[in-house]
């Protein structure tokens, strides 16, 4: 019996990381994320987001965007973002960041990073600065090779480590496990809920 074909969606994201992030939760939900736009940063999105939410009112979109700091809450900057979504748009925010989300999935991070458990943080989506709340994790590793990829260099002006995108690719790619991290992370179990709804809903039109 010939499988399925996995429901093509196109995508806006603002890097790399969060473009592997959502490439797996599409494919989880039974989607495949065919295009993807964006990965300029957060403020290339919001320029382009009108056009991108056109585009979803005759095809699935899924855009996922970090809140940060730029609202108190979810709801308030998907008010202010988009208060009209597409039809067929997936619009969800990463609480504060995309590495909360990865955070959230504590035993894999632990074990990927060769760090204690004690070092994870309890509630991922409280943090106020989960990148930097990353590399103080990577800052505790018992490899070497971890602490000079996600570490920046000391005077080196940097925020990250010279490889700390492709670690945290790598670790989405090979050890993330997204059923397990949406049970700490509230964002991430509503991103799930709405991609599952929206390959549903598209498929039974």
């Amino acid at each position: 019996m010939t499988p399925q074909p996995l429901l093509a969606i196109s995508g806006a994201v603002e890097g790399s990381i969060d473009e592997v992030v959502t490439r797996r939760l599409v494919r989880d939900a039974g989607g495949s994320l065919e295009r993807v736009y964006g990965k300029g940063g957060k403020q290339m999105l919001r320029q382009r987001l009108r056009a991108y939410n056109q585009a979803a009112a005759h095809a699935p979109w899924v855009m996922v965007v970090d809140l940060d700091h730029d609202a108190d809450c979810a709801p308030q900057f998907c008010h202010e973002w988009l208060p009209h979504p597409g039809q067929h748009m997936c619009f969800r925010v990463a609480v504060r960041e995309i590495e909360a989300w990865l955070i959230a999935d504590a035993e894999n991070l632990a074990r990927f990073l060769s760090v204690a458990t004690k070092h994870m943080p309890g509630d991922p989506e409280a943090l106020p600065d989960p990148k930097q709340t990353m590399v103080n994790l990577a800052r505790h590793s018992r490899r070497r090779d971890i602490r000079d990829d996600m570490v920046p260099r000391p005077n080196s002006g940097r925020s990250i480590g010279p490889a700390y995108n492709s670690r945290l690719i790598e670790f989405v790619e090979t050890n993330w496990r997204p059923e397990a991290a949406a049970d700490r992370a509230d964002s991430l179990r509503r991103c799930r809920e709405r991609l599952r709804g929206l390959i549903v809903s598209w498929l039974d039109a």
